[in-house]
């Protein structure tokens, strides 16, 4: 972490991605995520029909407000004086009216919280974007600075890893001890992953931390051996995405005579669309038709321990003190005002640009 990440702050900023809260909003919201990515408006139609699947609604800020409400319980408790305000990258309430409101009233020194544990793009330089941004908007005098990534914190870890073995307990007795344990995370494309982290360092920093986490989660719960998989890819097939996909993956397990799956949701720290639609909706359609059983352990985000987390990481902040962690992998992130770790890091590659070409941006 940078120096300029200790000392004093006047509130916390809790940066996510957004979604619809009424049918309504599904179109826009979908229009924000994509726009300048060329997408064909029947993948729209198509990404929009999930959305209307559960009305229209995303559980995405239902599930941030609800961690708000304990961070701030959990920072009132500890003694410490930071308002906590919610701010979207895609859709209301945008992170550039919560910097407003920030500089109305009065806040000069703030830290940022974003849901994505990981590095990246879309995992971190994107929300770096988002920051710089929103400073943009909200005019000069107030300093943001982000928090770093977490995704092999030990409350994160020990989360995850109690929700493995309540996954494991709702399977039949008769294929329990047997259950293939498999990880997932969001896809992204080859070549974006392959510029994550620093060039020097190898780039492949977000696929290196998902794998990371994925072993660090199975070792505390005994797996000698699991999976790692990805969901939720959009872009078109003409362009390398992580995989294999979820679904294929449930396909060749049912093929080598596995009975019995638990679904870790490793790369996502809320229940939003996309674990809802691809894993609870898609991936358990795929296993019931396979004959596979089926059990998907729960995210963090409602687990008190996320909430100790995202304090304790504003301890660090606070005292500059050096980070807990249990992994290996590079971990950064914290920069001020939106600036990139350095150089190069994590650059996203150039998008397509043909019509139909672009990736659909698949949103929680």
């Amino acid at each position: 972490m940078e120096d300029s990440s200790a000392g004093h702050f006047d509130a916390l900023l809790y940066l996510s991605f957004g979604g619809p809260e009424q049918p309504a909003d599904v179109r826009p919201f979908l229009e924000n995520v994509t726009r300048g990515r060329n997408v064909p408006p029947e993948r729209l139609d198509e990404v929009e029909q999930h959305y209307l699947h559960f009305g229209g609604v995303s559980p995405i800020n239902a599930l941030n407000r609800d961690i708000i409400t304990q961070v701030e319980r959990e920072l009132a408790r500890r003694g410490q004086d930071l308002p906590v305000y919610f701010g979207n990258r895609n859709w209301h309430p945008l992170a550039e009216d919560a910097v407003a409101r920030m500089a109305e009233d009065g806040v000069q020194r703030a830290l940022v919280f974003p849901t994505s544990a990981w590095g990246g793009y879309s995992g971190c330089r994107q929300y770096h974007e988002d920051i710089a941004r929103a400073l943009a908007a909200a005019g000069p005098g107030i300093e943001l600075v982000k928090l770093r990534h977490y995704y092999d914190h030990p409350l994160l870890i020990e989360a995850f890893a109690d929700a493995i073995r309540a996954a494991r307990d709702e399977l039949p007795a008769g294929v329990r001890d047997a259950a293939r344990l498999v990880f997932t995370a969001h896809s992204v494309p080859e070549s974006a992953d392959a510029a994550a982290g620093l060039p020097e360092e190898g780039g492949h920093l977000y696929s290196r931390q998902v794998h990371e986490a994925a072993a660090l989660c199975a070792e505390a719960v005994g797996y000698n051996e699991f999976d790692v998989v990805w969901q939720s890819r959009s872009g078109p097939a003409r362009i390398p995405w992580l995989e294999p996909d979820i679904c294929d993956h449930t396909e060749s397990l049912a093929a080598r005579g596995e009975t019995a799956i638990i679904i870790c949701p490793v790369g996502f720290v809320s229940d939003h669309l996309e674990v809802v639609w691809d894993l609870d909706t898609e991936a358990r359609e795929t296993a019931d038709k396979l004959g596979i059983a089926l059990a998907r352990a729960a995210t963090p985000g409602t687990d008190e321990r996320f909430t100790t987390m995202i304090a304790d990481l504003i301890d660090e902040a606070l005292g500059g003190r050096e980070p807990i962690r249990c992994g290996s992998a590079p971990s950064r992130g914290s920069t001020s005002n939106g600036a990139p770790c350095a150089v190069g890091c994590c650059e996203m590659p150039a998008r397509p640009v043909r019509g139909g070409d672009a990736a659909s941006g698949r949103a929680s």
